[in-house]
């Protein structure tokens, strides 16, 4: 009998649960075992985290959001961070171990649910001989391999409706809402919502903005009698000549970028540069949360089936991907190589522009 063991790493999304219920179930009927590694790999360090799942155990699970293993980002085996008796930090590489407990428990296949950082840690436990498959997921949508990751569409919809709310708010005191978004170093939640949430600007990361492009908007709405305005920005995103806002620079023991805090940013600039009444809101892991749509569930289970499916061709080191109207495979180490960004020539810039959306830049 085959042995599956799966895990979900990085940050959470909506459909997790949706790629797990499908593996399980689709593993099963081929007459597969399959295991879920707790927190990361930590399933295959500590047998407490290591718990056996059957169809019985994730009936149900598919609508809800989270994943039922739990996730850690801190967690990378060949980079493991650990202080001794006095406080002080070092770090070891404890990837030898997982992979010992994976060939000693008998495991054939290891199915890694995450992100780009979460990948190609996969991946460098696939060049050490176990044999890995790929699932993304990331409600950036930014992985250049595969035309959607799931927890996008319903990441979107939250900002799409958080937006839409706020339309009333701004409306009923003449005031600008500036929204920051979640996406890292890509625009494409900001953009999505953005575009149909009825925003007067939408500031990307693809696109360096200008404050004097911005304020002009704003008040050229005001000229034609519209007395509010809605500024979505993307966590990432940089005005002309600057840098990206990093909430954990200086922080001890921090190496990656912290993003957050344009919005306020923003928001003061608007406040100096116009005098009117500006607000900033923070989405943040609102965006993370609640029941996949019914897009991402479809496409989660399409995930998880399709693994199982390369799981028993043998095809490993190797990740999942859309490309409609087909999951094929790709090998991860092309998945993990660039960045997905927003085409600054495609239809959904031009559209934005075409119906008065401000992109930042100077026309």
């Amino acid at each position: 009998m085959r042995k599956i063991v799966i895990s979900t790493g990085g940050g959470d999304a909506p459909g997790l649960n949706a790629v797990i219920f499908a593996v399980v179930n689709s593993a099963t009927r081929r007459g597969w075992e399959v295991y879920g590694s707790r927190q990361g790999y930590k399933g295959l360090l500590d047998h407490d985290y290591l718990v056996r799942l059957t169809p019985e155990d994730v009936e149900g699970i598919t609508p809800t959001g989270g994943t039922i293993l739990g996730s850690t980002n801190k967690g990378n085996p060949f980079h493991m961070p650990v202080h001794n008796l006095a406080g002080e930090k070092s770090i070891i590489d404890i990837s030898d171990k997982i992979l010992d407990n994976f060939n000693r428990l008998g495991f054939d296949c290891h199915i890694a649910v995450g992100g780009d950082g979460s990948l190609e840690i996969a991946h460098n436990f696939a060049q050490k001989g176990m044999p890995v498959i790929g699932v993304p997921k990331t409600i950036d949508n930014d992985l250049e391999a595969t035309d959607r990751t799931f927890g996008f569409d319903t990441a979107v919809a939250t900002a799409t409706e958080a937006l839409d709310k706020l339309h009333s708010t701004a409306k009923s005191h003449d005031r600008v809402m500036v929204v920051e978004v979640m996406g890292r170093e890509s625009g494409w939640i900001a953009l999505y919502s953005g575009i149909s949430g009825g925003a007067d600007v939408i500031l990307i990361p693809e696109i360096p903005f200008n404050m004097d492009a911005v304020c002009k908007k704003i008040t050229e709405n005001e000229l034609h009698d519209k007395d509010y305005s809605i500024v979505v920005v993307a966590e990432g995103a940089k005005a002309e000549g600057g840098t990206v806002i990093d909430r954990g620079k200086g922080e001890e023991g921090r190496e990656e970028v912290v993003l957050g805090g344009i919005g306020e940013w923003v928001a003061n600039e608007i406040r100096q540069c116009i005098g009117k009444d500006t607000r900033s809101l923070v989405l943040g892991h609102l965006q993370r949360g609640g029941s996949p749509t019914t897009y991402d569930r479809l496409l989660a289970l399409r995930f998880g089936a399709a693994a199982v499916r390369m799981a028993d061709a043998g095809v490993f080191d190797h990740m999942v991907a859309s490309m409609p109207p087909k999951m094929i495979s790709v090998p991860l180490e092309d998945a993990i190589r660039t960045r997905k960004k927003i085409d600054l020539n495609g239809d959904k810039v031009l559209t934005a522009r075409e119906i008065g959306i401000c992109l930042g830049d100077v026309d």
